[in-house]
């Protein structure tokens, strides 16, 4: 089973190398294409094909260009009314003579429509009927019998991808919008929101610099974050870490004679409630600290408390 896999992998490594050596002008012709759309970019398919360009689409739109799938067998019930005059077309078909993607042309040549294929015949009549054509064409499909899309389908996935990414480099897409479409996922959490929206304020552990080493414990077990603040709320001294305590302990086995200025680091790091989750998360990765201090850095006044998301 495992020489089986092994083969199947190279199949479509051959596969894709041999369609990498295919990419020509027409590639950056489809390119700018899209990058002129006023409009929209609607993916057509059936089968296997349709599953690539449902993917395709979804990538288009996660990465800044506006992209709709459109089943040709829908297209004729009413679905065509989504086509507008300005939108730009793919329709990927690996045979080219795809019977239900082919009597769509004829609206899309009416409504003119740009047409960009994705096909592996460039001699097919849906290549022939393009504006552009991008050549999928394998070596082999990694099916025994020849018959199941494998290797078709992945060539025509990268080849979407490949459109994407130089889409992607072209704009400048930048990981900022990324995440504005994909706002409830981890990355659009760090890159859109904002520290004091994720901060806690309650309950924030402040002791001062007179407690003793088992007021500092018990407090830093009733603040549940791992620390305690030294100061007068919301003025910040300095901060004692269990890290802190322990090493405390190290050098100073009687708890009696410990002081808090001798376990404290004073001046730690706050950071401003309106800076990103992003900026907060490097700055906890660089100092190895899992909770930090939000508030004003000028006169070291406390807010909140930020910890590391762990959802």
């Amino acid at each position: 089973m495992k020489d089986i896999a092994k083969k199947v992998f190279d199949i479509e490594i051959e596969s894709l190398q041999k369609v990498a050596g295919l990419i020509d002008d027409e590639f950056t012709k489809a390119v700018d294409a899209i990058l002129n759309t006023q409009g929209k970019i609607i993916v057509i398919g059936i089968g296997k094909s349709g599953i690539i360009g449902k993917k395709i689409a979804a990538t288009l739109s996660s990465t800044g260009t506006p992209s709709f799938f459109l089943h040709p067998g829908e297209a004729f019930h009413g679905d065509l009314g989504i086509v507008g005059k300005n939108d730009k077309i793919i329709i990927v078909s690996y045979s080219g003579e795809t019977d239900e993607v082919l009597r769509v042309i004829p609206f899309l040549k009416w409504n003119k429509n740009l047409i960009i294929s994705i096909t592996g015949n460039p001699n097919s009549t849906i290549a022939k009927n393009s504006d552009h054509h991008l050549n999928v064409a394998i070596a082999k499909e990694a099916c025994p019998l020849a018959l199941a899309p494998t290797s078709s389908t992945t060539a025509t996935l990268v080849m979407g991808d490949a459109l994407a990414v130089a889409l992607m480099e072209s704009r400048q897409f930048q990981e900022e919008d990324f995440a504005r479409f994909h706002p409830g996922g981890s990355l659009g959490r760090k890159l859109l929101v904002k520290v004091k929206d994720q901060m806690r304020t309650d309950n924030l552990p402040f002791i001062n610099r007179n407690a003793t080493f088992t007021e500092v414990l018990l407090r830093m077990s009733e603040g549940r974050l791992g620390m305690v603040i030294i100061g007068n709320a919301p003025h910040v001294e300095g901060i004692i870490t269990d890290g802190d305590l322990r090493r405390a302990l190290l050098r100073h086995p009687d708890t009696a004679t410990l002081k808090v200025e001798e376990m404290m680091t004073p001046n730690p790091v706050i950071i401003d409630g309106d800076e990103f989750v992003s900026r907060a998360e490097e700055l906890m990765m660089e100092r190895k600290i899992t909770a930090l201090l939000v508030g004003s850095v000028a006169d070291r006044t406390l807010s909140g408390i930020y910890q590391i998301y762990n959802g």
